[in-house]
């Protein structure tokens, strides 16, 4: 069956190679916001001789052809998503790297009045909020090999 990210390589005149197939199903698949690491890491599963050079260039092409959009959502490697998902924010908690999705209708609503007050038509809107949790507090890890004080 042929996927969403398929169809949009196909009606960007793209050639559907079978790498480039296995990664496109690889991203549809996902959860979250991969890396390439891990996009490499599940499409290796799926066919061994997918190189990491070859996601990277995969995701690349995706990319310039608005499939996929970069987020750099607070680390210091790319993640991706689906290009034209409705818009929506990202919760990043900073100590585990987790990243939430949601919505927020009213902030939208706002934005996009803010966005009209200075003579604009919002296209896009992509939010990303940085935290902790509530009640956990940040530990520093302990060095390898020492056990914790009395």
């Amino acid at each position: 069956m042929e996927t969403r990210i398929e169809r949009l390589c196909v009606a960007n005149g793209l050639r559907m190679t079978g790498p480039r197939r296995v990664i496109a199903r690889v991203l549809s698949e996902v959860n979250g916001h991969p890396d390439v690491d891990e996009l490499h890491r599940l499409a290796h599963r799926l066919d061994p001789r997918i190189s990491l050079a070859t996601v990277y260039r995969t995701v690349r092409l995706f990319e310039q052809h608005g499939i996929l959009e970069r987020r750099s959502l607070g680390s210091r490697r790319a993640r991706y998503e689906m290009s034209g998902e409705h818009d929506h924010f990202h919760l990043v908690d900073q100590d585990s790297g987790q990243v939430i999705e949601f919505d927020e209708p009213e902030t939208e609503l706002l934005m996009r009045k803010v966005a009209a007050r200075h003579g604009f038509e919002l296209v896009s809107l992509k939010i990303e909020l940085f935290g902790r949790r509530l009640g956990t507090a940040a530990r520093a890890p302990e060095p390898a090999g020492e056990a914790a004080g009395p």
